[in-house]
Parts: structure tokens; C-alpha cells; sequence
């Protein structure tokens, strides 16, 4: 593997960035200069070719002038850049500039490719006369927490002749402009942050340096990261407003007065360095002379490397701490507050300065602050050597310098000396390339804490020889050379992203391109790649050769040219190094035929035995033993498995017994057939076809002369095991030869057997289709088992035989419920005949099969067809819509592990997807037994299922632990989605439906701590800081579900603690039950279940759940009819500070007689409540609606609430009396009047009503009649004074028959007594009553 120059990009409109930025100036008018310059921001490329010939005619002179000026060299002339995330390109050239963009395209081949067009071009210079010198684009790293390394956004920096350096956008917006030195730009350059490798290396801060004739200006990398942000954000706002940008204030900059050199053209800033005790006591003694003094710890400096002329090379130390601070002239005007010019100035970009201000300050130059002097330390004097450019390696320990000889010198930047020379190079460009080591073997050889190595190759590009050289350094060979244009322009930004920082870092993957070559001729971009390797020796190295042997072979390998590989890989004798990867890259090939792989792989180990032993690598000689026996095992078995006219093998018999046990299983087996039978997604990997040879030598391996199985924990052994056996089982390849083969190749029995069971039971489907599948199991048991060594000799059957449980094992463990029942029932009859055939032996007479070992598989048995009826049920398809998750498949193994209720558990989970109702399940539970199915075709076939698995776990599914662990499934169910109040309804009524009042009452505690009691709590505050009934808004916020979804569930609540206090009463009269389970799964293992748990709840405090039971029919009350209520001010402080504690714990609670004005507000409330529950019930009997009987059981609350709150109770039956007769429910009225007390107090309350019906009949109805005023003429004054006071509008059903309000009248006068002081006026409105009555 070699340096390669690969293509990443390619950029477009180079000709019209040529004719934009060469553009002849012609004699145009202002209006024509200004229209050229809109066209020149708004391409029309849309006819390229007419730019070749404008007129649509030339002449041969010009077509000259033209071809000539399209081959000059042109791109010399202009000053590039390349941002070094290769996502923007800067072209300038006198006063233009061009920005070029990356996007990506689709190429014609359908490749992606990434293009740079351009996207901005215009004119930059803002002075008269000022040109652009030098470009740097510096992308500026993402501050959001989610950004992987990818730029924000590039800033353009220009600088121009006139001493300005300005900032742009990507866009060309103008961000900040600043006069930094009166002497035009030389260059500029960026330091960014680099992770330091090792702990010796001083991390250094982010810089921009910029470069003048005689002085040198750095401007902090942090500083300026913030301003160009904040800039960019200020110009975004104000064009977004359609405001004037405000002016920033100037950067903060240190500027040094590079003195004792003649001429500088380029430098580097190398960052703060730190020299060494005896380099400090050099430099102080040579500077200081024999007695200068020398501090105690060396300063830290930063150091600077010029280069130009006399001397060549300049070194340059400004030391930390002693140099000029930060300045800038907006600072020193504040400070001094000489001119009042310099104050105007300042007040700009505060904001407060006028517009005729503004011009003045726009033509007055800026001052300019003065340099700090900065003498040379010392340099590489040449006085006829002129230096020309610089560059700096990443890891700032050298850099090349070019020069007008045509020299290119390496120089050590620590030490000050050239430590190597290159000639022949003139104009030359140079850049670097770091390389990092791979992860590879020297990490298994060393500390793993040891930093990773680096090796700097420096690039070379020749223009004037048109090729690009690669040097290994520091006196490496050229390790890489490449013929490439003569006008190119090699492109090396030196830097990457700023704003970066040890933190911000951690975890990016900052990709940059570290050297770009740039073809004008075609506009390709071009990056150097280059291999590690090639830093570790000279171009003989016998690794690299290596490397491009095994390269060249794997190129081979992907063009499916296999066969030549047998020649190629056994000339190589003299690298047995390489022989290992070699051979490894052929055998994993995809593509490679096994002959080939055979030929190659026995022709390898013959010339290896050929060679002297001693010389030999011993690893690689058992490598290609091995791997050749592996082949020929693989062809052996492909062979077998090959159809063929070869006489079949006589079937053998099959087993006694087997017909009786698939005769038994066989209902539900079919069942679970018909379950399973549905159609599934299958992809075409996954499909049936050969074993790939690669995936079979992955598979297996020699290990002390044994072949193995290599075990790991993602291997899937089912495509290795189909490969073996596959054929056996389906019937099409001879039985006992395949095992013949097996056995001679050295494969334990233990390990054939779990290749059987694996393909067995995960290709469950295609077993179940085979009828023979299952004799063809037994036979292959039989022959297994009769292998040496895999059932041990010893064993005498009455003790637990390994080879067996490690069937067991594997059936239990497998959730394949069909296909491990018939592998055990298989294993069964075939250990019951081994066992037999002992017995026989030892004991001649007739001997009975009596053993642990058949214990170990009836028990065994019994839980697999357990298994597969509850499967069975599980595999029920769900309704359309529902929801609950898919699928649960079970197996032994997890049903033991799931503790003892795994089983209700599943069973519950499963009737929750089918959506099941309470009263359904009930049912179905309760026919369990009877011939009674249901008529619907679903239900009936769950109905049939459900009842075959009770019947199987009669005790794990009992009707009451069945109803638990459905109530808790429901509740769990709904908690993750309290919007469906339905669940948590079924829930309560699942959790009714249980008899034994201790699991009632453990299971209703459980769901109160666990998921009621915080939404519970959150509802009462919430409506307490509202004072009413909150909207949806606040109810999703604070409670997590919608106003709709709050009022079911504070329905559930009430019912819920209602149900908790009914158990809780009854627990003493019943004793606690036990928590069986059946006989075979007494070992389950795990969670505790849902019973025990509930068995185990503490008791509670009974009154404080009634305590909270009535916050909990208030809070449903007042949500029900949207009542203005604070809940938790209906109760003292002893209430409150009773809500929400553990119902367990023992609370104080109000007694004794309550304050009256609270009482008074609590029967305000519940008087509330029934105006509410009446109006509901008017409009549902005049909608026609029927009611239900939770609507009808407001009342009775109420009055189970006021004997609770101390609320006189006959208060509130008037109350309700009269609130019906309002709203012209009569009849319901007469009902609730007859469980009044107080008739008296009464009767003067209806006698008003009956008085208000009778004055709107009289006087304010609108249909007044001549009879109906005669009436009212013949009335007694009193009376008549009297209707005249009421106010009928307080009715909210003023036109009541007649014959209602005679009723009404004498139901009054029977409560009223004779010496009352209305019942004369009672009978006088009764006499009205009845005349208006007769009155046709």
C-alpha cells in the first residue's frame, strides 16, 4: 500500500470566475458600470458558448488572443484559499473575489460527488486604491451540545493594502473591519487548537497573526470567536428588522515591531513555549554575559519565525507577562478623554450617534496604535539567500522554507538550525500531512495507555517540473511521486476549526483536509493519502511490500479471477510473514470456489513441508493442516447431502410408544399448527441455500488435534447445523453415512448434538411440515447416543446422565414450544430403551423401568405440553387496532424464571391485547366446565383456548388470581396512557370481581400507593390554586391527562378506595389463602408475584381512607358538573395534613364538632352538587336520553357526604325537593319529600314556588285571557299584593301544567297545620289554583 492522490471534489465555473476576476476595463458610462456590476452577482450560465464568441463572429486574431489567455497561468496571479473542511473556496485577485461553495450532485455513473460552484462574487475593497494581498477562510466550530464536529459557518478574512483586515460571511456580508497597521497585509495565518498527544506537549491557545512589512499583529483565538459570533447574530437581526447595522467595537490585539531584519515576506507563529533549565542559563548567559542572573523558573514565550532577507530566517521570543497588554484605540480614548473626536467615535457603535457625525467619522481615518518593539533572538544569516515562504508542520516541531535559489530547507523549530536541504525546487509550494498510526498489533505489546505514534510527511509541489513529491521527514526517503500540472496551486490551510477546546471536543470526528492539490485545467480537487507504514523504514522495507503483494492479492479476490491465486500465493517463498494474511483473505472470500480453496491451501502446506523444518513457522503449518482438513470435511458432507442414484438405507422401525404420545399431544399441536400457520416476512439472506464455505471455516476449529465449534455469544448455530443435518431430517440424505463422516472427523458428540437441537428447534416451521421429521430425529438421537464418549459408560440409569440433560437443557430453554415437546418426547422413548436395554443386560430376568433419570423427563414433558397449550393461547391473533405489544413467546425456562405468576401474568397480558371486558371474562370463567360456547367465531376460539390452559394450570390460574393480575395488567397498561380512562375503569372492575377479600384488598392498596395516589394528589392541588374546575390546558400540564380523562378517573378513585374499605372490613372474617402453584412448576424462581405482594400489604387505617375517599367524591363532583370548589378548604388543618400519607400509618383526624362557617361552605357545595345533578337531569329527560345508574347515585352520595362533613342531611333533601319542583320534575320531587323531616319549613319553602307558577300564569305570561283577569280582579287583596311580590324568573320551568301546581298546592297544605301563618294563604292560592283550572 502506497501514497495515492485521490480525487474528492471538483470545481465548476472556473471560466467565469477567470472572465470575472480578469474582466478588461473598458470605457462604459456609470450606468452600464453599474449594470455589469449587478450582472456580475447574478450569473446567467445558461449559454456559456456565446461567451466564446459575443458577436456571433470573430476573427482569427482574436480567436488567438483568446486561446492564449485561457492557457495562461492565469490562477498565479490570484490569492486562494481553502477552507480546511473543503466546504468553501476563496478566489481574489486585485479588488474582486469569488466564493465558491460545496454542494453535492449526482454524477452520470449515479455516484455522489461534491462540487464547488460559486455562490457570492462582487467587489471587496472599500478604499480607493487598496487591493486584496492575502485570503484565510477559518470555519468556526458549533456551540450546540449535539454538533459532531461539522463548522457553524466559515469566516473570510481579507487582507488588504491598505492595512485593513475585514471579516465576511460565506454570503460576502461585511461582519467587522479594523486598521491594524498603515503597511499592507503580507499574510495571514490561523493557529487552531490541536489535542496535545502526550503530557509534555503544552497545549497552545487559538491565534490569528497577521503580517506587515515591519510589524506582526495576533489577535486571540477566543476573543475573536465570540465577536465574529456576536457580529454575525447582530447583522442577521438587523437585516431580518431592516435596521441599520450598528457598528461593533474593534478587536483587542497585540502588535510587535519586528526589528534587525531587512525584509520579511512570510512567518509562523509556533505558539507559547517553555525552554529547559540549561537552554534559559545558555540564553541568559550568552546575552547577559558570565554574570547575568537567571530567574527560578523559565518564562514561558511565544515564539515567532520570520523569513525574508538579512538574516534569511529570524527567531523571535516575546515572553509572557512582560509584553504591551491588550490594546485598541476605542480603550485608550475612553481612558485619556483627550479628543472629542475619538469620544464621537466610540459613541458610534454605543448607539447614540447622529448621522452627519457618522460621515465625518467615515472619512477621518482611525488611529493606529504603535508597535511594541520585538528584537530578533537570533536567525540564519545568509546575505544572499531570500527567503520566500514558510510553512509549519502540525505538530509545530519544524518547518519548510522555500527561497528564490530554488531551495527548499527543513527547518527545527525548537532548536534554530536546518537540519536538511532539498534543491531544484524553484517557486515551490509546500504543505504537510500528519498520519496517525492504526490500532493494531503494537497496542497488544504495549501499554494500552501508550499515545498513539505520528509520523510528518512534508509535500513538495515543482510547478516549473509539474510534479508532486512526498517526503518522509526528518530524513526520511521520498516515499511518493506524482506527475500533475504545472499550473497548479497546492493548497495547505495550516489550521481547523476554531473555537474548539479540550471539553467541546470529546467525542467529535473533525475531518479535514490536510493538503489539497488544485488542477485548473479540469478544476479537480486532490488530497494525498498516505500509509503509516511508510514513515517506519526506506523504500526496501519488506512490510510495505508486503502490504502491496496482499493488495494486489485482494484486488484479484473482488474481480472473481480466483484460480490465478494458486500460482500468485505459493511463488511468494521468501515471506512466510505474510503467508497467514494471505491465506486468511482467500478462505474468507466470498466468491472463491471450494476446489480452488482446497488446491491453494494443499499445495501451500506442501511447499511449506518441503521447506527446512527449523525455518518453518509452526503456527502457520497447523494453520493451513487444519484448514485443509476443515475443506475436505466440508466437501464430504456437501458430497453426502448431493442427490444421487445410490440405493437408499432401509427405514428403521420406529420407536414404541411415539404414536401413543403424538396421539395425545396431537390436538394441540394441530392448534398451535393453525396458529402458527400465518404468513411472515422473510428476506433473502434468511433463505434456505448452501453454506457459504467462508461462514463454515468461521464456524469451526482444531484445538488439540479435536475439531470444535467455536462458541461465542452472538453465534447463531442453526446455518452450520442445517448444513449438516438438514438433509437427514427431511429424508434426502443416507443417516447413518452422515454420521459415519461426522464421527471420523473428530467433532465431539456433545457438540453434534447441540448442532441438531439448534437446527431442530429453530426451524421449527419446516419440522412441523415433515411427517417422517420425527422418526428421522429418533434415528439420529439413537445414532448420536451410541457414539463413544457420549454417554458414559458408567451410567447405570439411576442417576442424572449429562448426555440427556443436555437435551432437556435445550428444550426447556427454547421458546420453539412444538419442536421441543416432539425433540423430547423423541429423547424420551430413546433414553427409555437405552435404559431398558441396561436393565435387560444386568438383570437377565424381567426387569421394570423404574429410574431417575425418566422422572427427570416425565417432569419434563409435562411442563413442555404446559408450555405449548399456554403458547397456543398466546400466538391468538390480536383484534385490528388494539394495542399491548406483540407477541409473547414463552418456554420453560421463562416461566420458571418468571417466579409464580408468570403464567397470570402472560395469561392477563394476553386478554388485555384481546380486549376483554370484566363481565366477558367472568363468564368464560364461570361456563369453564359447561358445554356453553359463545356464538362469536373469536371469542368462542379464545373462549376454547383459555379454558384448555385453566384446566392445565388450575391453581396459577384460579378465577381470583386470574382477576389480580388482570386488574394490575390494566392499570399498569393504563398509567402508560392516561387518556384511555377505560382501563383503569376495567381495572377497578376486574379488581371487584375478586372474592377473597385479602387479595382484594392487597391488590386495591398496591394500585393506590403505586399509580393513584400522585395523580391524586397533583388533581386536588391543581384544582385548589384554581378554585374551580380546571380547564384541559392545566389539567394535561399538571396531571398528565385531559379534563375528560381526569373526571374518569377520579370516578376510579372513588370506586377504588370504596372497594379498599369493603376489603378491608372483611379481612377478618376470611382467612389468607396460599399461593399454589402445580406440582411440576414448584421450582419457579424470580420476581415475587402480584399475590404474594398483595398478601403481604400492611393494614390500613380505615379512617383515613374514608378520609380520603370523600376528597376523592368531591373532587369527582366538582369536576363532573364544572363546580367552583378549593377541596382542601372544606377540611380544618388536621385534614389536610391527613391527605396523602401512607393510608397505613396512623393520622390525626378531625373530631368533635365542626367550625359552622366551615359546615356552612361544605353544604353550600353539596347543595351545588344537587342544583347540578337536577339540571342534568332535566336535559337528559328532555333530550329523551335515558339515565344511567351512575348519573342516579348522586343524591345518596350527597347524602353519605353530609353525615360524613356534619352537613344537616334534611337541608339538603328540601333543597332537593324544591330544586325539582324548579325544574318541573314533580314526580321525582314527591319521592325525596317523603324522606323529609321538617315538613313545616318545607311547606313555606314550596308554598313560594307554587306562588311564583301561579304569578307568571296570571301576570307574566303572554297569552293574558279575560277570564284570567276577572281572576285576578276577584282575588283577596292579600293574596293579590302578594303573587305581585314573586319573581318568576327564579323558575327554571315557570309553565308547569295546572294540574302539577294543584297537586302541589295540597301536598303544601297537608305539611302545613291549621294554625300556621301561610295556611290561610295556602288555601286562598288553593282556590285560585283551582279556578284558574276550571277555566276552559
Amino acid at each position: 500500500m502506497s501514497c495515492c492522490l485521490l480525487d474528492f471534489g471538483r470545481v465548476q465555473e472556473l471560466r467565469q470566475v477567470r472572465d470575472f476576476l480578469f474582466q478588461k476595463h473598458n470605457n462604459a458610462g456609470p450606468e452600464e458600470e453599474k449594470t455589469r456590476a449587478e450582472n456580475e452577482l447574478t450569473w446567467d450560465d445558461s449559454d456559456w458558448g456565446s461567451w466564446e464568441n459575443p458577436d456571433g463572429k470573430e476573427d482569427g486574431a482574436q480567436a488567438e488572443e483568446e486561446e492564449q489567455q485561457q492557457t495562461a497561468p492565469w490562477l498565479q496571479n490570484c490569492v486562494m484559499s481553502l477552507s480546511p473542511c473543503s466546504d468553501l473556496l476563496v478566489i481574489a485577485r486585485e479588488h474582486k473575489a469569488t466564493f465558491l461553495s460545496a454542494k453535492w450532485r449526482t454524477d452520470e455513473s449515479g455516484q455522489e460527488e461534491m462540487t464547488l460552484s460559486v455562490t457570492w462574487s462582487g467587489t471587496l475593497s472599500a478604499e480607493e486604491g487598496e487591493c486584496i494581498c492575502s485570503v484565510i477562510c477559518i470555519p468556526l466550530a458549533s456551540q450546540k451540545r449535539s454538533s459532531t464536529g461539522r463548522p457553524d459557518w466559515t469566516c473570510v478574512v481579507v487582507g488588504f493594502s491598505s492595512g485593513y483586515v475585514r471579516f465576511y460571511t460565506e454570503s460576502g456580508v461585511l461582519l467587522l473591519a479594523q486598521l491594524l497597521h498603515e503597511d499592507p497585509v503580507l499574510q495571514l495565518k490561523c493557529r487552531t487548537y490541536e489535542i496535545p498527544r502526550h503530557s509534555g506537549v503544552t497545549e497552545q491557545h487559538e491565534e490569528l497573526s497577521i503580517l506587515y512589512p515591519a510589524a506582526l499583529v495576533t489577535i486571540d483565538g477566543f476573543s475573536l470567536f465570540q465577536s465574529l459570533r456576536a457580529c454575525r447574530n447582530q447583522v442577521a437581526r438587523a437585516a431580518a428588522a431592516g435596521s441599520d447595522v450598528i457598528q461593533p467595537p474593534p478587536l483587542a490585539y497585540k502588535k510587535w515591531g519586528l526589528q534587525d531584519m531587512d525584509t520579511i515576506t512570510d512567518h509562523s507563529s509556533i505558539g507559547i513555549t517553555t525552554l529547559s533549565v540549561f537552554d534559559q542559563m545558555k540564553n541568559a548567559s550568552m546575552l547577559g554575559g558570565f554574570h547575568a542572573s537567571v530567574k527560578g523558573s523559565p518564562p514561558a514565550m511565544s515564539q515567532y519565525i520570520t523569513v525574508g532577507g538579512g538574516p534569511y530566517t529570524g527567531f523571535y521570543y516575546a515572553i509572557e507577562g512582560s509584553s504591551q497588554p491588550l490594546l485598541s484605540h476605542v480603550a485608550l480614548a475612553v481612558a485619556s478623554k483627550l479628543t472629542s473626536a475619538l469620544f464621537s467615535a466610540a459613541s458610534g457603535w454605543l448607539g447614540w450617534k447622529s448621522k452627519n457625525e457618522e460621515e465625518s467619522v467615515q472619512k477621518q481615518k482611525p488611529k493606529v496604535e504603535p508597535a511594541t518593539a520585538l528584537p530578533v533572538r537570533f536567525g540564519l544569516p545568509d546575505s544572499r539567500r531570500h527567503g520566500e515562504s514558510i510553512c509549519l508542520s502540525p505538530c509545530n516541531t519544524m518547518a519548510g522554507v522555500t527561497d528564490d535559489f530554488g531551495r527548499v530547507t527543513l527547518l527545527d523549530v525548537a532548536r534554530g538550525i536546518a537540519i536538511r536541504m532539498w534543491k531544484g525546487y524553484r517557486d515551490a509550494q509546500l504543505g504537510w500531512v500528519q498520519v496517525s498510526e492504526a490500532r493494531g498489533e503494537r497496542d497488544l505489546a504495549t501499554s494500552p495507555s501508550m499515545p498513539r505514534r505520528h509520523a510528518q510527511f512534508l509535500v513538495i509541489y515543482a510547478p516549473r517540473r509539474g510534479i508532486l513529491e512526498v517526503w518522509g521527514t526528518q530524513h526520511g526517503p521520498r516515499v511518493g511521486a506524482f506527475t500533475v500540472g504545472k499550473h497548479c496551486r497546492l493548497l495547505y490551510a495550516g489550521h481547523r476549526l476554531m473555537g474548539v477546546n479540550s471539553v467541546t471536543s470529546q467525542g467529535w470526528q473533525i475531518h479535514t483536509q490536510q493538503v489539497c492539490l488544485f488542477d485548473p485545467v479540469n478544476g479537480a480537487l486532490r488530497a494525498v493519502t498516505i500509509p503509516f507504514h511508510l514513515a517506519l523504514s526506506d523504500k526496501k522495507s519488506e512490510r510495505a511490500k508486503d502490504m502491496h503483494l496482499l493488495r494486489r492479492l485482494t484486488t484479484l479476490l473482488r474481480s472473481r479471477e480466483v484460480e490465478p491465486g494458486q500460482t500468485y500465493l505459493i511463488n511468494i517463498h521468501d515471506r512466510p510473514c505474510i503467508y497467514m494474511k494471505h491465506l486468511q483473505s482467500l478462505l474468507s472470500n466470498k466468491n472463491a470456489p471450494v476446489s480452488c480453496l482446497t488446491n491453494v491451501t494443499r499445495a501451500l502446506l506442501a511447499s511449506l513441508k518441503e521447506q527446512d523444518p527449523e525455518a518453518v513457522d509452526e503456527s502457520l503449518l497447523q494453520f493451513c493442516s487444519s484448514q485443509l482438513k476443515l475443506l475436505q470435511l466440508y466437501t464430504d458432507v456437501q458430497l453426502l447431502h448431493t442427490p444421487d442414484t445410490s440405493p437408499t438405507e432401509p427405514e428403521h422401525p420406529s420407536f414404541s410408544g411415539i404414536e401413543e404420545d403424538l396421539a395425545r399431544v396431537g390436538p394441540v399441536l394441530q392448534r398451535y399448527t393453525e396458529m402458527n400457520s400465518r404468513p411472515c416476512v422473510s428476506f433473502a439472506q434468511d433463505s434456505s441455500g448452501p453454506l457459504p464455505v467462508r461462514t463454515f471455516l468461521s464456524q469451526l476449529e482444531w484445538v488439540n488435534g479435536e475439531l470444535r465449534v467455536i462458541k461465542q455469544p452472538d453465534t447463531d448455530w442453526t446455518q452450520l447445523g442445517s448444513f449438516l443435518f438438514w438433509g437427514c431430517l427431511s429424508g434426502q440424505s443416507p443417516l447413518q453415512r452422515v454420521c459415519e463422516t461426522l464421527q471420523e472427523s473428530g467433532i465431539s458428540p456433545q457438540q453434534l448434538l447441540s448442532l441438531l437441537l439448534s437446527v431442530w428447534l429453530n426451524k421449527e416451521k419446516d419440522v412441523l411440515k415433515y411427517s417422517d421429521a420425527v422418526s428421522h430425529l429418533g434415528t439420529l438421537l439413537s445414532t448420536l447416543s451410541s457414539m463413544k464418549g457420549a454417554v458414559d459408560e458408567s451410567w447405570d440409569g439411576q442417576c442424572v446422565s449429562p448426555w440427556w440433560q443436555q437435551v432437556r437443557t435445550a428444550c426447556v430453554q427454547s421458546e420453539s414450544a412444538a419442536a421441543a415437546l416432539l425433540a423430547a418426547l423423541v429423547a424420551h422413548r430413546v433414553a427409555k430403551n437405552a435404559i431398558t436395554r441396561l436393565g435387560e443386560s444386568k438383570f437377565q430376568e424381567e426387569w421394570e423401568c423404574v429410574s431417575l433419570e425418566l422422572e427427570q423427563w416425565v417432569v419434563c414433558i409435562k411442563q413442555l405440553e404446559d408450555v405449548l397449550a399456554l403458547q397456543t393461547l398466546l400466538c391468538l391473533p390480536s383484534p385490528q387496532g388494539s394495542t399491548g405489544g406483540a407477541v409473547t413467546r414463552c418456554s420453560v425456562k421463562t416461566l420458571l424464571e418468571s417466579g409464580r405468576g408468570g403464567v397470570a401474568d402472560c395469561v392477563s397480558k394476553l386478554i388485555f391485547r384481546q380486549g376483554v371486558s370484566p363481565d366477558l371474562l367472568r363468564d368464560i370463567l364461570q361456563r369453564r366446565g359447561e358445554n356453553e360456547p359463545l356464538q362469536q367465531g373469536g371469542e368462542e376460539k379464545l373462549e376454547e383456548l383459555l379454558e384448555c390452559v385453566c384446566q392445565r394450570f388450575p391453581d396459577s390460574l384460579s378465577p381470583d388470581v386470574l382477576f389480580a393480575h388482570c386488574s394490575w395488567e390494566n392499570v399498569v397498561q393504563w398509567n402508560k396512557d392516561p387518556e384511555v380512562g377505560q382501563y383503569l375503569e376495567w381495572s377497578v372492575e376486574f379488581l371487584k370481581m375478586i372474592s377473597n377479600p385479602h387479595i382484594q384488598f392487597g391488590v386495591s392498596a398496591m394500585m393506590w400507593q403505586t399509580f393513584i395516589v400522585k395523580r391524586f394528589s397533583a388533581a386536588a392541588f391543581l384544582m385548589e390554586k384554581v378554585g374551580k374546575a380546571p380547564k384541559d390546558r392545566l389539567c394535561r400540564r399538571d396531571v398528565g391527562m385531559g379534563d375528560a380523562a381526569v373526571r374518569s378517573f377520579l370516578s376510579s378513585s372513588v370506586q377504588l378506595l370504596q372497594a379498599l374499605m369493603e376489603a378491608d372490613s372483611a379481612v377478618e372474617q376470611v382467612s389468607a389463602p396460599d399461593v399454589c402453584v402445580e406440582e411440576v412448576w414448584g421450582g419457579a424462581e424470580g420476581p415475587v408475584s402480584i399475590m404474594e405482594l398483595a398478601l403481604d400489604q400492611r393494614s390500613v387505617h380505615y379512617p383515613l381512607v374514608q378520609h380520603h375517599c370523600v376528597l376523592a367524591s368531591l373532587l369527582h363532583a366538582a369536576m363532573t358538573f364544572s363546580l367552583r370548589l378549593k377541596p382542601l378548604s372544606l377540611f380544618d388543618s388536621k385534614g389536610k395534613n391527613a391527605f396523602f400519607r401512607d393510608l397505613s400509618s396512623i393520622q390525626l383526624l378531625p373530631s368533635g364538632d365542626m367550625d359552622h362557617n366551615l359546615v356552612a361552605v361544605r353544604q353550600e357545595f353539596l347543595m351545588n352538587v344537587l342544583t347540578g345533578w337536577v339540571k342534568v337531569l332535566a336535559e337528559s329527560e328532555e333530550n329523551g336520553v335515558k339515565h344511567s345508574s351512575t348519573e342516579d347515585m348522586w343524591p345518596s352520595v350527597c347524602m353519605e357526604l353530609s353525615s360524613i362533613l356534619q352537613v344537616n342531611t334534611d337541608i339538603l333533601r328540601r333543597h332537593l325537593v324544591c330544586e325539582l319542583y324548579n325544574q318541573g320534575l314533580d314526580l321525582r320531587a314527591e319521592e325525596v319529600m317523603m324522606e323529609v323531616q321538617d315538613k313545616d319549613v318545607l311547606g313555606s319553602q314550596l308554598l313560594v314556588l307554587t306562588g311564583q307558577r301561579l304569578a307568571f300564569s296570571l301576570l307574566h305570561s303572554q297569552s293574558q285571557t279575560k277570564p284570567n283577569m276577572e281572576l285576578l280582579a276577584r282575588l283577596p287583596p292579600t293574596l293579590c299584593t302578594w303573587l305581585k311580590a314573586m319573581d318568576p324568573s327564579e323558575l327554571r320551568c315557570p309553565s308547569a301544567p295546572l294540574s302539577q301546581s294543584s297537586r302541589l298546592i295540597n301536598k303544601v297544605i297537608e305539611m302545613l297545620p291549621e294554625n300556621h301563618g301561610q295556611y290561610s294563604l295556602a288555601l286562598h292560592l288553593l282556590e285560585a289554583v283551582d279556578s284558574l283550572h276550571e277555566e276552559p
